[in-house]
């Protein structure tokens, strides 16, 4: 929760044009072996925003685990830079990367988490609702993805009743559920997988994702075939029963897949407040690990 209130307050601080000076003379490497718009544009600006110099390494700019083994050039980065920002594939690779250089490592993103999205998804949560204690979350759609895993992370450590929608062969690990259910018996929430799209009933927010993550576009139509009934639409809405649900979106989105445009459309300055926040989180969470 700390690292959400300090987002909020660099958030109105920013609005005011007032930016900070905590990370005034670091050098922060943003690793990057996927494409990105959001995560790469909230660790540059946030970065530059406190004083910092951000560093961007795509793919072929360096010999990440190619012709130099990760654990190498961890140490070599760790030599050069204060703070690194990895997005790639291989969660083992930010592991290695933590373990090795010796400076804190932020995770932009891998196959298995995405952990700096969960935190703008909270703010925005926060803005909407006041709280965030207490109220309930349904996720539709591919219940095993890196989304799905931090989601169900963050909201039952919050104290969110948290649910997934998905069709069982899309369903998350049993020993992470297994997981959260810890955090949710400690926070006071509970933790829901089922592929009963009834299950959306009270829900104060719905959220969704593409049904193929990078990397998995050869399993695009198979996908879309066992998730069809998992859209979100204004028919699953009206399951609520509520009439201030939300809908969010990581983005990007396939509207006309996880979502339809007019739903997309209803809850555009949600998902934008959303896409924003990441800039205001991401900030706060290199503020507190390496700023002065």
């Amino acid at each position: 929760m700390g690292l959400v209130e300090l987002a909020a307050d660099l958030k109105a601080k920013k609005k005011q044009g007032i930016t900070g000076n905590s990370l005034k003379g670091k050098n922060i490497a943003l690793i990057f072996e996927k494409p990105s718009t959001r995560t790469r544009c909230s660790f540059t600006i946030g970065c530059i925003d406190e004083g910092g110099h951000p560093e961007y390494l795509g793919q072929d700019d360096i010999q990440l685990g190619h012709k130099e083994s990760i654990k190498d050039t961890a140490r070599v980065l760790g030599r050069m830079f204060d703070g690194i920002e990895f997005r790639g594939f291989k969660h083992s690779s930010v592991e290695a990367l933590a373990q090795y250089s010796g400076v804190p490592v932020w995770n932009g993103l891998t196959d298995d988490y995405h952990p700096t999205q969960i935190l703008a998804d909270l703010l925005t949560m926060k803005e909407q609702f006041g709280q965030l204690k207490g109220l309930k979350f349904v996720y539709a759609g591919d219940g095993r993805n890196n989304m799905a895993n931090s989601l169900m992370i963050g909201m039952t450590k919050m104290g969110i009743d948290f649910v997934i929608l998905a069709p069982k062969s899309l369903w998350p690990k049993e020993e992470l559920v297994s997981l959260c259910e810890g955090y949710a018996k400690e926070s006071g929430c509970s933790v829901t997988v089922t592929d009963d799209v009834n299950k959306v009933e009270g829900a104060d927010v719905i959220y969704t994702d593409v049904w193929c993550s990078m990397g998995e576009e050869d399993k695009a139509a198979e996908r879309v075939a066992i998730l069809k009934p998992y859209q979100v639409n204004e028919e699953m809405l009206k399951k609520t029963g509520k009439d201030r649900t939300i809908v969010m979106h990581c983005l990007p989105a396939v509207k006309g897949n996880e979502i339809t445009e007019d739903v997309f459309e209803k809850y555009a300055d949600v998902i934008f407040d959303e896409a924003e926040n990441r800039m205001h989180t991401i900030k706060a969470v290199m503020v507190a690990t390496l700023g002065e």
